[in-house]
């Protein structure tokens, strides 16, 4: 029975460092494989076996640092205005076309009528891009809030809906609404604020 259960123990840490490095995200990869690692870690001192136990160990503590180095670095982020006819702009729909297709329910056949669009850049990379229309007077319609697989950790639209506000607020804005029905989407939604509108086909968030 003991024996069954060390196996079981392998088994998980293996399964946890195999997902570990299914991730696209840095962060996730970095955690699961943290946690992976540490099981791993045990699994080899519980069976005998020091090289793989201290090897674990390791890994481990190089999972640790980098985190520590990931949320303790001081990122910078920029709203790029997107221009008339710009050929990056098709160019970066087309290839994440796919991926956002995924998520949102996204109209590609028209993507230059809306009152406010622009990449999002973490330190100088172009990591998302906001599209919006105007609903009425002074609410704005998210078309599309796109962030690449690898950066997904929240940041950017925290950055977008919370660092920025005077960026919307300025051009007359008072509430967001966005349309979702993927549960990952809404799952993000709920994440950054919005809640369900009155309307049950939107979610909504003031601006303030």
């Amino acid at each position: 029975m003991t024996i069954n259960w060390l196996e079981w123990i392998g088994y998980l840490a293996s399964l946890l460092v195999l997902i570990s490095l299914l991730m696209s995200s840095i962060i996730k990869l970095r955690w699961i494989n943290l946690l992976g690692s540490c099981i791993f870690a045990l699994y080899g001192f519980l069976i005998g076996a020091l090289p793989v136990g201290f090897m674990n160990t390791c890994i481990c503590l190089i999972n640790i640092y980098y985190l520590t180095k990931i949320y303790r670095s001081k990122e910078f982020f920029k709203l790029l205005n997107i221009e008339d006819n710009s050929s990056y702009f098709v160019d970066f729909l087309e290839y994440y076309k796919k991926d956002i297709k995924e998520y949102t329910s996204f109209n590609f056949s028209d993507i230059n009528n809306y009152v406010v669009r622009f990449f999002v850049l973490r330190n100088q990379v172009h990591t998302g891009i906001f599209l919006a229309s105007r609903f009425d007077e002074k609410t704005l319609l998210i078309e599309l809030d796109f962030v690449t697989p690898e950066y997904r950790d929240f940041k950017i639209g925290s950055f977008i809906f919370d660092s920025q506000k005077s960026f919307f607020l300025d051009k007359g804005y008072s509430q967001f609404l966005c349309s979702a029905t993927n549960p990952k989407h809404v799952n993000y939604l709920k994440r950054m604020g919005f809640e369900t509108a009155t309307d049950k086909n939107y979610f909504s968030k003031p601006i303030r």
